[in-house]
C-alpha cells in the first residue's frame, strides 16, 4: 500500500502530466520521428536518422516547448477551464500558480539549451516559437479567426522545424501539411463550440460566440470539404504507398462528421466530434509508416 505521502507526489505527478498533456507531447514525438523516417528523409539510412543527435534535440526541444505552451494556456484559462472542464481544473489546481510557471520557465530555458546544440538559427527559432505561443495564450486566443488560424500554425510548427533541417521541399510534404492544417483547423473550431460556454461567461471573442453557432456549423463544413483537395491530390497524384487507406477512411469520417455536426447542439456532442477529429489526426500519425511498409528491412 502506497503512504499518503507517496500518494500526494503521485497525484501531484497526474496533476502536471495532465497540465501538460503528455499524451500529446508523446504523439508528437513520434510523428516528428515518423515524418523523418518517411517522408523528409526517406533517402538516408534508418540508423542515420534514428541516432541524429541533431533531430533529437530538436524533439526534445520542440516537446519542452509545447509542454511549456500548456503550461501558460493552463494558467490564462484557468477561469474558464473551471466552467468547461471541472474534473480537468481540479487535478490541475493540485500543483500551485507558482510552481507551474516555474515549471514553464525552466522547460523554455532548457528547450533553448537544446536548440543550442543543433545551431544558433535553431535558438532563434524555437524562442520566436516560445514568444508566439505565449502571445497566443496572452491575447490572441481571445480573437475570432486569429486565435484559431494562430493556434493550428503553433500546432504544425514542431513539424516545421524538422522540415527545415532535412531543407526537404518536396511537393508532397506540402500537401500532407495542409491537410493536417485543415484537420487541426476544424479541431479548433470545434473545440470552440464545445467550450462556448465559458467562453460566454469570460467574454472570449470566439467564432461561435461572436458570429454563432450556425455560421461556424457553415464553416466547419467548408473546411471539410476543403479537405478533399489535398486527400485527392495524395491519392491520385501522389506515391504515399498503402497509405491510401488511411485517407479513405478519412473521407468516410469526414462525412460522418458533417452529418453530425448539423445535429449536435449540446456540448456532448461536440466533443463526439471533436474526438472524431482526433482519431484521424492519431491515427494519421501512425499510418504514415504505410508509406513505404518495407522500409525498415531496406534501410538497415
Amino acid at each position: 500500500m502506497l503512504s499518503r505521502k507517496q500518494k500526494h507526489i503521485l497525484l501531484k505527478f497526474f496533476s502536471m502530466f495532465s497540465v501538460v498533456r503528455g499524451y500529446n507531447i508523446l504523439i508528437v514525438v513520434i510523428a516528428q520521428y515518423l515524418t523523418s523516417i518517411y517522408i523528409l528523409a526517406h533517402d538516408k539510412p534508418l540508423k542515420a536518422v534514428l541516432f541524429d543527435l541533431n533531430l533529437l534535440m530538436l524533439v526534445l526541444a520542440s516537446s519542452a516547448v509545447i509542454a511549456g505552451g500548456y503550461i501558460i494556456n493552463n494558467f490564462y484559462d484557468s477561469e474558464k477551464d473551471q466552467i468547461n472542464r471541472p474534473h480537468k481544473s481540479r487535478l490541475d489546481r493540485l500543483i500551485s500558480q507558482n510552481t507551474k510557471l516555474s515549471f514553464y520557465f525552466v522547460l523554455n530555458f532548457s528547450a533553448a539549451i537544446m536548440a543550442s546544440y543543433v545551431s544558433f538559427r535553431a535558438v532563434v527559432f524555437f524562442s520566436i516559437y516560445i514568444f508566439g505561443i505565449w502571445f497566443y495564450s496572452h491575447k490572441l486566443k481571445k480573437l475570432p479567426f486569429i486565435g484559431n488560424l494562430t493556434s493550428a500554425i503553433l500546432m504544425i510548427t514542431p513539424f516545421f522545424v524538422v522540415f527545415l533541417y532535412y531543407k526537404n521541399f518536396e511537393q508532397v510534404i506540402f500537401v500532407h501539411a495542409f491537410f493536417l492544417f485543415l484537420i487541426i483547423s476544424m479541431r479548433e473550431l470545434t473545440k470552440d463550440l464545445e467550450n462556448i460556454k465559458g467562453d460566454l461567461l469570460l467574454n472570449y471573442k470566439t467564432i461561435p460566440v461572436v458570429y454563432g453557432e450556425k455560421a461556424s456549423k457553415i464553416m466547419l463544413t467548408v473546411l471539410t470539404l476543403l479537405t478533399l483537395i489535398p486527400t485527392q491530390l495524395l491519392l491520385f497524384k501522389y506515391q504515399i504507398g498503402h497509405m491510401y487507406l488511411f485517407f479513405y477512411m478519412s473521407i468516410f469520417l469526414l462525412f460522418i462528421f458533417m452529418l453530425l455536426l448539423w445535429y449536435s447542439k449540446t456540448k456532448t456532442h461536440y466533443l463526439i466530434l471533436h474526438n472524431i477529429l482526433k482519431f484521424i489526426i492519431v491515427v494519421g500519425v501512425f499510418s504514415i509508416v504505410l508509406i513505404e511498409v518495407s522500409v525498415v528491412l531496406n534501410r538497415i
